[in-house]
């Protein structure tokens, strides 16, 4: 077995608005080494988030009031906490909806206990900051392409004019998917593999959002040079070429 190398005591907010559902949540956190707040709706949500850092979001579609989309569109404008997003089995326009407002992942109900615990380590490993890799991971750590710079080591990507812009963690696994494999021809599985399962679902809608959360960063303007091509029928192409700095 692999040693946990995240932070001890994570805080997780769980945002749920069935009670037992929140209590069943928390006590199974609680068991398994993380700190965790309970919050019914959005308003207890913004309360905890205003009184104590959250390293995780896990927060319910359908809650009273705000629903969780309309809470992941708000929170993506104030801060890059991670959040994972809890949807009805099956409920697919959700999940795209949540991924395209930048949710880092999802979960359906029913959901395992085991799954879920796996999702909230995948989650909060690549969120972690720089200082936390592991040595491996800094070998190497800024790849070049088109004039833009993605720094592997600060999980940062520069632009062209030196601006930094921001990713998600499931972005900027796609990203490096792109970089580590230009030129190639990938299909939405191989995205999905060499992405490490970030997009969270092997359905094409899943990974075609995140390809297109990524093309509005990369390409922001119609004459912004097209980076990431589609091949149709087949999957995506990262055009140019990639070099280490």
């Amino acid at each position: 077995m692999m040693p946990d190398t995240l932070p001890p005591e994570a805080h997780i907010l769980v945002v749920e608005d069935d009670g037992e559902m929140r209590t069943l949540i928390a006590k199974f956190l609680r068991q398994n080494g993380y700190r965790v707040t309970g919050a019914r709706d959005g308003r207890e949500m913004w309360e905890t988030l205003g009184n104590a850092p959250v390293d995780l979001i896990l927060l319910d579609v359908m809650l009273p009031g705000q629903s969780g989309l309309d809470l992941t569109r708000a929170l993506r404008a104030k801060t890059r906490v991670p959040i994972i997003m809890v949807t009805a089995r099956g409920d697919e326009t959700d999940r795209i909806v949540g991924l395209e407002l930048g949710a880092d992942d999802y979960i359906p109900k029913p959901f395992s206990r085991p799954e879920l615990l796996a999702r909230i380590r995948a989650v909060l490993r690549r969120a972690r900051p720089a200082e936390e890799a592991p040595v491996a991971e800094l070998v190497g750590d800024r790849i070049l392409f088109a004039g833009w710079a993605l720094d592997t080591r600060r999980r940062e990507l520069a632009a062209p004019d030196g601006t930094s812009v921001d990713l998600s963690g499931g972005e900027y696994d796609m990203l490096l998917a792109f970089c580590e494999h230009p030129q190639r021809v990938l299909s939405r599985d191989q995205l999905l593999d060499l992405a490490r399962n970030r997009v969270s679902d092997s359905i094409d809608r899943s990974v075609d959002v995140m390809v297109s959360r990524l093309r509005r960063k990369l390409e922001p303007t119609d004459e912004s040079p097209a980076l990431i091509k589609t091949i149709r029928g087949a999957g995506y192409m990262f055009i140019p070429a990639v070099t280490r700095g």
